[in-house]
């Protein structure tokens, strides 16, 4: 264990600091068991206690520790932190010390500061109508719940990022440990650039034990974890002890002497002897040196200073402490007496006064303002945000000539890209940092987003060799090989305030599928939450789809993330499938600049036709989903015989050749085409706030055609989407079937009945008429599906008349004087060349 330092502690603060400590961990237990009596002024009876004790002890004794000590720090340094909770199951600890610095009853003020208000806060915690157990989003001062362990360390790099004045403690928890995310989160000194970001102290708290058994770094020696963390950036100090008395010291002192070395480190990065701030316009660039950044390994018992046996059994310092340690009270008098002396022994009586509220020495313990952890805006990042500029993208549009839609090969997602660019360098600050980032797994120019190099490099804080590109440490494209780590960061990069996308593989989306499920319940109930500002909006940009991963095979061809979510809060959850490179870029700015809302873009990165002009593009994501008249073989007034919708790229593709085969072979049949881009549209309105009415849904769908969709993703999304629209088995499905390999970008679309010629039997098989030709052109399909089958077999590559092909049907769609309005009212079209209304997609308004 280090020396206690000689000067850390003045007179009688050591005390103050124990008497702090004693007032939060006295606050978790009674949140844990109480429902009455809350401060014991009368004998505690069974009908005091909750009659379901919910709740974990285990760890948080440790966390208000840090918490305490934490306070000191920021006294004494007037310094911002921001306090991540790895071990998200010590919720009462930090709403306790939230209650303490007197956050709690400003942002909830039905819970008072003084005996009521105890009361309030230990019947909310774990009961119907109170707060969560986790350090949820409820929590003043979270930005991570923990609950899903795995993410503190990630959450809390991204916190740091592009802040420069901020210090993230994290307390990574020993079982968090375990976990691939939190040992990938370890490379953080490869990407933490001290002149431009702040600083994350990590705090390994190895109290031993998960809640059955041991956990690996808790068993341990101190050589072994200090040997790995070394070997990953970090310069560790070990902190361990029972005596509270040894350890408040010696923590106190690895946190002075971490928070001066992470100053020291920032102030030779910046140059100028400063900390940070606009002063550091005149800073060097950096250098590509990974730093030794300070951590801490802290070792107590878990659950420090409550019950150490019970029944003749050992609980503190063990597993059996993790939960509630003494269970039972109904049916053990003993665990009742256990469970007074132990709340007795924090000393209530001098802790708060005759009131309820906290004694004035140590209300005055808690910083002021936003110093406070519970209070600073770095966790509530909507005090923080800005909006991003929203740059005029007829500077980006791919011109679309009427007369010649689906000719021109563009790559979807370059549009995108040029925006992101200038979205890097609009925000850029003065000292290198800026508020937007783009976080990809080693990806960014193959999913042909590299115009961003031209403004910035990946950011890299190793060795740098000359056959790097686009490679330095004061670059701000965040890629590294993992998805855990690239959504995380992006996580907490928004949650405390600033903009960006994280773009991947569809298929490998899946990795970090139950992260962006937590994201989506984070933001549901911070929208119920008036005190929490409104942050940016979770990005994911999904491309290298399934049906354009024919080069790599089976492996990387999944469309399952969009499942995913389709189900999970219809306030939060937004799903785009724009089918060219206008719209994609429509819909990428509109979710760029939206906030509170988990967004999902999913777009090929190869080339594709292009069929809409910008302004088009704008009506079109603007309604959501919309009849294409210039490919309907139909007029806007006729009664079709059969609609065929699409949604997503290859889809449309496919769609659209298909009519092409139909306008030709059964001139007659009056098809419909739709295009969907917003799939929420598909569902009721009472569902979802973007759903169309069910009078709307019939203008654009027919009330009683069928329906022939060709669809991205599993067929089933679809029929969960329709799921309460009148007759939904008249909609008849063809998307990803799980049918893949290393094959033909056309054999994809084969090999899961997707193609033109199986959507063109499945329209003549559903249509209202068998017009003349029906039977010629089925026999067609058949016989060209066999040619197809032959063909790539011996050539290795698509029918030449398959692979160039291009839309040759009528392009004229002038609307007409008689012509109806479109289903939805068109986007606002941009203007101002530097701030532009884009419209909107969402429910509140479109």
């Amino acid at each position: 264990m280090r020396t206690p330092s000689a000067i850390a502690y003045g007179p009688d603060e050591l005390d103050l600091d124990l008497r702090w400590w004693a007032a939060a961990n006295y606050l978790t237990v009674g949140q844990i068991y109480l429902r009455d009596n809350a401060l014991l002024r009368e004998p505690l009876r069974l009908e005091h206690t909750k009659p379901r004790l919910l709740g974990h002890w285990g760890t948080s004794p440790g966390l208000s520790m840090v918490y305490t000590l934490l306070n000191r720090v920021i006294r004494a340094t007037d310094s911002d932190w921001l306090y991540i909770t790895g071990p998200g199951h010590g919720g009462p600890a930090l709403v306790a010390a939230a209650w303490l610095e007197g956050t709690y009853t400003e942002v909830y003020p039905h819970i008072g500061d003084d005996a009521d208000g105890v009361l309030d806060l230990f019947r909310q915690f774990s009961t119907p109508g109170g707060v969560p157990s986790h350090v949820s989003v409820q929590t003043p001062g979270s930005i991570h719940e923990g609950g899903e362990l795995g993410y503190a360390l990630v959450h809390a790099a991204g916190a740091a990022f592009d802040h420069p004045d901020l210090t993230v403690a994290c307390i990574v928890g020993d079982g968090e440990a375990e976990t691939g995310p939190l040992a990938a989160s370890w490379r953080l000194p490869t990407f933490l650039n001290p002149r431009r970001d702040g600083a994350v102290l990590p705090i390994l708290h190895l109290n031993g034990y998960k809640i059955a058994g041991p956990t690996v770094l808790g068993r341990a020696d101190d050589a072994d974890v200090e040997a790995y963390l070394i070997s990953q950036g970090w310069d560790p100090v070990v902190v361990s002890g029972d005596d509270p008395r040894e350890v408040f010291p010696a923590l106190l002192d690895a946190l002075l002497d971490a928070h001066g070395r992470i100053r020291e480190l920032q102030a030779a990065a910046r140059g100028d002897g400063t900390d940070g701030g606009a002063d550091g316009a005149g800073a060097p660039p950096s250098e590509a040196v990974r730093h030794s950044w300070p951590a801490i390994v802290l070792r107590t018992p878990k659950g420090w200073t409550g019950p150490a046996v019970v029944d003749g059994i050992q609980v503190e310092g063990t597993n059996r402490a993790h939960q509630v340690p003494l269970a039972g009270l109904a049916d053990n008098p003993q665990h009742l007496a256990m469970l007074e002396r132990w709340m007795r022994g924090y000393r209530p009586e001098e802790l708060f006064d005759d009131h309820g509220r906290l004694v004035p020495e140590l209300r005055g313990l808690a910083p002021e303002g936003d110093r406070r952890m519970s209070a600073t805006p770095y966790a509530n990042g909507g005090r923080l945000r800005t909006p991003l500029p929203r740059p005029e993208l007829s500077a980006y549009e791919v011109v679309v000539d009427p007369a010649a839609r689906g000719r021109e090969l563009v790559e979807n997602t370059i549009t995108t890209g040029r925006l992101l660019r200038d979205l890097y360098a609009a925000t850029t600050t003065p000292d290198g940092g800026g508020t937007f980032r783009l976080f990809s797994p080693d990806e960014t120019a193959s999913n042909r987003l590299q115009p961003v190099f031209e403004v910035t490099d990946r950011c890299f804080m190793g060795p740098l060799r000359d056959t790097d590109d686009h490679l330095g440490p004061d670059g701000r494209v965040m890629e590294v090989l993992s998805e855990h780590l690239c959504q995380g960061w992006l996580e907490g990069y928004l949650l405390s305030g600033r903009h960006g996308v994280f773009a991947t593989y569809e298929a490998f989306a899946m990795v970090s599928a139950s992260m962006a499920v937590q994201h989506v319940k984070w933001l549901q109930h911070a929208q119920e939450l008036p005190w929490r500002a409104s942050v940016s909006s979770l990005n994911i940009l999904l491309t290298s789809t399934c049906w354009r991963n024919d080069h790599n095979g089976f492996s990387h061809q999944g469309p399952g993330l969009i499942d995913c979510l389709l189900p999970l809060a219809p306030g939060v959850v937004r799903v785009f499938l724009p089918p060219d490179a206008n719209t994609a870029l429509w819909i990428s700015e509109h979710c760029l600049s939206g906030t509170d809302h988990v967004n999902l873009i999913v777009v090929d990165k190869q080339k594709h036709l292009q069929y809409l002009g910008l302004e088009e593009a704008a009506r079109a994501c603007s309604a959501g989903t919309s009849v294409w008249e210039w490919a309907s073989t139909c007029g806007p007034d006729e009664d079709p015989d059969i609609v065929l919708a699409c949604a997503g790229d290859v889809p449309t593709q496919e769609a659209l050749a298909a009519v092409q085969l139909l306008r030709e072979g059964v001139p007659d049949l009056k098809v419909r085409f739709v295009n969907v881009i917003d799939l929420m549209t598909l569902i009721p309105e009472d569902d979802h706030p973007n759903g169309f009415s069910d009078s709307h849904f019939e203008d654009v769908f027919t009330p009683e055609r069928h329906v022939v969709f060709a669809f991205h993703g599993y067929p089933r999304a679809v029929h969960q989407l329709i799921h309460g629209r009148t007759n939904p088995g008249r909609f008849h499905v063809r998307g990803f079937s799980e049918q893949g390999t290393t094959t033909t970008p056309f054999d994809m679309v084969v090999l899961n009945r997707m193609s033109r010629f199986h959507l063109a039997k499945e329209v003549l098989r559903r249509a209202r008429t068998r017009p003349p030709g029906w039977r010629e052109l089925k026999d067609l399909c058949d016989r060209r599906l066999a040619e197809h089958e032959t063909w790539i077999r011996e050539h290795l590559e698509d029918l030449p008349d398959i692979a160039t092909w291009t839309w040759t049907g009528p392009t004229d769609d002038a609307p007409t004087d008689d012509a109806p309005a479109d289903p939805a009212p068109p986007a606002r079209l941009p203007s101002d060349p530097v701030l532009a209304d884009h419209g909107a997609v969402d429910g509140d308004g479109r």
